[in-house]
C-alpha cells in the first residue's frame, strides 16, 4: 500500500475536507482529490461520502483511519525518541524496580534527577514481577539478579545483603542479642516466604527459623518490614542498603548475612542512544558511588 496515499488520506480524514488537508499538506485540491481516488481505486472501496458540508467516512473509511491513526501515533513516537538520542533530556520514561529499592532508595532520591532534567517524566513501575523489557513494558529496570536476555543491555551497580536489624528502643527494652538462639524470645519480622522476593533472603530466614524459631511477623515487601522494625515490633530482615537513610537502626548479630545479591540496571538495546536512559544510568551510579563513599566515611570516622 502506497504510504504518500495513506498520509493524504489521513489528512483529509481528519480535516473533513480536500480543501484544508491540501493547506495542510501544501497539495492542490485537484491533487489531493487524485490521490484519494487511486487509493480507492487500489482498494476497491469507497473511503467518503461526499456532500456539500464536506467529506464523512463510511464504515470502510473509518477502520483505515483506525489504523493511519495508530501509525501517526507510532511515527510521533518514534521522532520523539530519535529527536530524544539528539537533544536535551525530556519525556517519558518508565522505570521497573521492586516494591522495596523503589519505595526505600530509588525514590527518595529522585528530587536529584528531576532538579538537573525537570522536563523529564518518570513513570515508576514498583512491583516484583519482572516486565519484559524487550517487550517495551518498561524503559529501563533496575534488578536483583543479572537479566538473562540477550537482547538486553545490562550494568552491575552493586550487591546487597539482607541482615538483621531492630532499632536501640527495642534492644534496650528487651536486652542484648547475642547468639541466634536469643531470637527465640523475639519476634522475626520478615518477607513473607510466599511472596516474590531474592532467594538469599528467603535462604536466610530460612536459616534462621530452622535454627531459632522465633515467633514471626511477615509482610509482602520490605517497606512493610521497615515500618514494622521502626515501630519496635521485633527484629527484622532488611537489605543492607538501608543504612545510611535510616540511621535510627542498628544492626543485630552482624556475623549472620545472606549472601550477595547483584543488582544491575537493564534496558533494551534499542535504546542505546536514548538520552533519558543515559541521565537516568548516570544519575543512578553516581548516587550508588556517593553512597559508598559516605559509608566509608563513616566506618573510617
Amino acid at each position: 500500500m502506497d504510504w504518500d496515499k495513506l498520509r493524504i488520506f489521513h489528512a483529509v480524514a481528519d480535516a473533513g475536507s480536500l480543501t484544508h488537508a491540501g493547506d495542510t499538506l501544501h497539495l492542490s485540491q485537484s491533487a489531493v482529490s487524485r490521490q484519494i481516488r487511486a487509493l480507492e481505486e487500489s482498494l476497491n472501496t469507497t473511503l467518503f461520502h461526499r456532500h456539500a458540508r464536506g467529506l464523512i467516512l463510511t464504515e470502510q473509511g473509518e477502520l483505515l483511519f483506525d489504523a493511519t491513526s495508530a501509525m501517526s501515533k507510532r511515527l510521533d513516537t518514534a521522532a520523539a525518541r530519535i529527536r530524544d538520542s539528539e537533544e536535551e533530556v525530556f519525556g517519558d520514561l518508565r522505570v521497573t524496580t521492586t516494591i522495596g529499592f523503589g519505595s526505600l532508595w530509588l525514590a527518595p532520591r529522585l528530587d536529584k534527577l528531576y532538579e538537573k532534567y525537570p522536563d523529564l517524566r518518570i513513570d515508576l513501575m514498583l512491583e516484583e514481577k519482572v516486565l519484559d523489557l524487550p517487550m517495551r513494558e518498561a524503559d529501563v529496570a533496575i534488578r536483583m539478579k543479572e537479566p538473562s536476555q540477550a537482547d538486553l543491555i545490562r550494568k552491575k551497580l552493586m550487591s546487597v545483603r539482607m541482615r538483621l536489624y531492630a532499632t536501640p528502643e527495642y534492644v534496650s527494652q528487651t536486652g542484648a542479642i547475642e547468639t541466634v538462639e536469643d531470637l527465640r524470645d523475639h519476634r522475626l519480622i520478615c518477607q513473607n516466604p510466599s511472596s516474590a522476593q531474592v532467594s538469599a533472603g528467603a535462604q536466610l530466614v530460612q536459616n534462621l527459623t530452622s535454627v531459632s524459631s522465633p515467633t514471626m511477623l511477615t509482610v509482602n515487601n520490605y517497606y512493610g518490614v521497615l515500618q514494622a522494625i521502626r515501630h519496635n515490633l521485633g527484629v527484622g530482615v532488611l537489605p543492607d542498603y538501608l543504612t545510611e537513610d535510616f540511621p535510627d537502626l542498628i544492626r543485630v548479630l552482624p556475623e549472620i548475612e545472606s549472601s550477595e545479591v547483584p543488582v544491575y540496571l537493564a534496558y533494551p538495546e534499542e535504546l542505546r542512544h536514548s538520552q533519558r536512559i543515559h541521565a537516568f544510568r548516570d544519575f543512578v551510579q553516581d548516587e550508588i558511588i556517593a553512597h559508598r563513599k559516605r559509608l566509608k566515611t563513616e566506618r573510617t570516622s
